[in-house]
């Protein structure tokens, strides 16, 4: 039975989608990990008379469980040892400013500005730049114990215990991330097989499904920029990552025809996922299907028998896989790249001076007004405006309502528990909730965060439940700041955020749609093609998604473009499927169709660029009704029709 709201009492849209709790398993291993992480360091401080010493490791080891996400062990070591060294140089930094005034206000708004700009280089960067950040904070608010250098090494060893826990289990473990996420590619398609006929199903498996093999890629491809020489283990994975795409190629071909496919087809597809997992080699797994009377069924079929030959072979050529995705750039090459991004690209530059303002402002108005431990406004804003995070509104919102949540526990804690030993069990219970409740939100991870470092902070300062309305008060005061000066006031509108990569999204789908049909392209290149533009679709949803949970105007736009999105999605698909039509005995299209279709896209893509607002444009795309372009022209027309709803 459905429970409706009172009129006037329904929350708003951009309010329950940012209370809804993300699905997720418990990772029971990062747990135990940050169980003992951050209490080992506790005991052993208790035990050398040294509890401040123990606090700031297990700050440390707090620092490396929120930065434990990699799933491969060779990626955990750079994305858990190289944030800890950065780090450690941002306390070096910022204690060399404690209780210097305006000087402290000018180093840590420099730190910011840094920071910002590396964090869009990518996954270690981001970590990087916020831990140097952090740290930097830290060291110019708290008087640290011992010599300069001891608080450093302090953290960073806390930060490498977590490394060295989650590296206890490679011996035995080798490789086995990597075939899971493999694996787990084979059974999102198996899914999107499944779903295939089912317009409800289908987009959202659709998303899952590129999300997959992005990762599943990144994590390769990384993987495999770090070893030295050939893997056997790696060649293979990579083959059979490529094997897959033909079958995602064809599920295109088969939604399009509304019919759902044999369920023996979509069970093939998991048992191929099982034997990659399982690393067995054999005999395909392939079903004996109906003899393929239309492209479509001949497409399936042989995406199949390809996928099922090549995950079973025994032996794997690494030329033609290195030949397939290209060879990944040096360590020298992609530093160098990277380093020369950051430095002319004004994406960087705008995300580092949105940053370094709202820690320039926080850190001034604490030393304009005192405040109690007034490194906490500025740590708030780092994690509230962090720009590869989200939407600032949304962190805001989430981190003040999961601060309190998380102060009713820390009230009990301090107020219950007397400071010692007894210190030991509370953070065995304690820290694991962090990996757990991580993935199901910001607000849960803030929650789990809070009554933590609230204990270490009353080793550091022995001040009881006296901690907890400071606490409250200065994370609402970041979260002002980064809402009013990184959000509201900021010269950064969401159409250019959006609308333009949305722009170069639907262009990029015009060259696809000439590419796909043209001569001179070999499939790898046009695979490599159509992988890119899944790719940027996928994150531009994903940002879309996020502007959906910010309230008017930002939530309303996003919210009237949003059908554009599934429409440009809807045309890369007809795209692709007309394709798989082609190469499996369909008539190919005329150049005279392919060149009417791309100028369609281009002329669209110049509305979006130029608009912000949708208008729509009535378009009639003529050609032969039984042309394998025909659902293609049906998907750009009703494009074109989209229009904002008043």
């Amino acid at each position: 039975m459905s429970r409706e709201f009172p009129i006037g009492l329904t929350p708003p849209d951009w309010l329950v989608r940012n209370l809804r709790t993300t699905k997720a398993p418990i990772n029971r291993a990062a747990a135990v990990r940050a169980s003992l992480a951050m209490t080992l360091p506790l005991v052993i401080g208790f035990a050398a008379e040294r509890p401040a010493y123990g606090a700031l490791a297990s700050i440390g080891a707090l620092n490396g469980v929120i930065g434990d996400t990699a799933d491969a062990y060779r990626m955990r070591v750079i994305q858990l040892a190289v944030p800890q060294l950065v780090g450690a140089i941002g306390i070096i930094l910022g204690s060399l400013v404690y209780g210097r005034g305006w000087y402290a206000v000018a180093v840590v708004t420099g730190v910011a500005l840094l920071s910002g700009m590396i964090s869009t280089i990518g996954a270690v960067a981001s970590v990087s730049g916020l831990l140097l950040l952090l740290n930097a904070v830290i060291g110019a608010g708290l008087p640290l114990p011992g010599a300069w250098w001891l608080a450093p090494a302090l953290l960073t060893g806390g930060g490498l215990l977590v490394l060295a826990l989650a590296l206890l289990a490679w011996p035995l473990r080798a490789g086995v991330p990597e075939r899971v996420s493999v694996a787990t590619t084979y059974r999102r398609v198996a899914d999107l097989l499944a779903a295939c006929g089912d317009p409800d199903r289908y987009p959202s498996v659709r998303f899952g499904v590129t999300q997959s093999l992005n990762q599943a890629y990144d994590l390769i491809l990384a993987h495999r920029a770090r070893h030295h020489g050939r893997s056997r283990e790696l060649t293979r994975l990579l083959a059979q990552l490529n094997a897959v795409t033909p079958v995602v190629e064809a599920a295109p071909a088969v939604h399009l025809t509304g019919r759902p496919l044999p369920p023996e087809v979509p069970e093939a597809v998991r048992r191929l996922a099982h034997t990659v997992q399982t690393g067995r080699t054999g005999p395909p797994g392939v079903p004996s299907l109906p003899a393929p009377t239309t492209e479509t069924a001949r497409a399936v079929e042989h995406a199949l028998r390809h996928a099922a030959a090549v995950v079973t072979a025994p032996d794997i050529d690494p030329g033609g896989v290195d030949e397939r995705i290209g060879r990944p750039a040096a360590l020298g090459v992609r530093a160098a790249r990277a380093a020369r991004n950051v430095v002319l690209s004004a994406h960087s530059w705008r995300y580092g001076l949105r940053l370094a303002v709202c820690i320039g402002c926080a850190q001034a108005l604490v030393s304009l007004i005192p405040v109690p431990r007034s490194y906490w406004v500025a740590l708030t804003v780092t994690f509230v405006l962090k720009p590869d995070f989200g939407s600032v509104f949304s962190r805001a919102l989430l981190r003040a309502l999961g601060t309190v949540a998380g102060l009713v526990i820390a009230a009990a804690v301090l107020a219950e528990v007397p400071p010692g030993w007894a210190d030991v069990p509370v953070m065995l219970v304690l820290a694991p909730l962090i990996p757990v409740l991580t993935p199901r939100g910001y607000g849960y991870q803030t929650a789990a965060i809070t009554p933590v470092i609230l204990l270490l902070s009353d080793l550091l300062s022995h001040q009881g439940t006296a901690l907890l309305l400071p606490r409250l008060l200065d994370s609402l005061m970041g979260c002002a700041i980064a809402l009013i000066a990184g959000y509201l006031l900021w010269p950064e509108s969401w159409h250019t955020r959006v609308g333009d990569r949305l722009a170069d999204a639907v262009a990029d789908t015009a060259v696809y749609v000439e590419a796909a049909f043209g001569a001179g392209i070999d499939t790898a290149a046009r695979a490599r093609m159509r992988r890119r533009l899944y790719r940027d679709l996928s994150s531009i949803r994903t940002e879309f998604q996020r502007a959906l949970t910010e309230p008017p105007p930002t939530g309303r736009r996003a919210a009237a473009w949003w059908p554009l999105v599934v429409a440009v999605e809807r045309i890369v698909d007809a795209t692709t499927a007309a394709r798989v039509r082609v190469r499996h005995g369909a008539p190919a299209p005329s150049a005279a169709e392919i060149h009417q279709v791309s100028q369609e896209l281009r002329a669209l893509s110049e509305g979006v660029r130029r608009s912000e607002t949708l208008v729509a444009v009535r378009t009639h795309l003529t050609g032969p009704s039984d042309s394998v372009l025909e659902s293609l022209r049906q998907e750009v027309a009703a494009a074109r029709a989209i229009t904002t709803p008043h």
